[in-house]
């Protein structure tokens, strides 16, 4: 997991809170800056802010697969930098479209919003 913390919305729930309809991440209730940790190596493909995600890390892998992690309150490493597992990477935060401090943690098959698949 990329931080230590319960899970407080799981992938897949429904409800009017998501654009999509659905949960398309996994939330880890987790204090504002706590350490977020890369859940394997790859290449950043994008830092910075991303309006209802907040500020935000996107990671590419080498299956293909990109994982974003959102809501941060820092960053530690810009686009274009590769990654080792388990590197920090962000603290969390409570930046964007939140309810409270957490960590937003999605898999994707693509850069794109609406790719997500279940990242546990």
């Amino acid at each position: 997991a990329p931080v230590n913390g319960p899970i407080t919305a799981a992938y897949g729930v429904r409800g009017p809170r998501w654009a999509s309809g659905h949960h398309t991440g996994v939330d880890y209730a987790v204090p504002i800056g706590t350490s977020v940790h890369a859940v394997a190596p790859g290449t950043v493909v994008a830092a910075g802010w991303a309006g209802a995600f907040g500020y935000q890390v996107v990671i590419r892998h080498a299956d293909g697969m990109y994982t974003q992690y959102a809501h941060l309150s820092a960053l530690t490493v810009r686009s274009g930098q590769t990654v080792d597992a388990g590197r920090r990477i962000a603290r969390s935060g409570n930046t964007g479209n939140t309810t409270g401090p957490h960590l937003h943690f999605e898999m994707r098959t693509s850069p794109r919003y609406g790719s997500d698949v279940d990242p546990l």
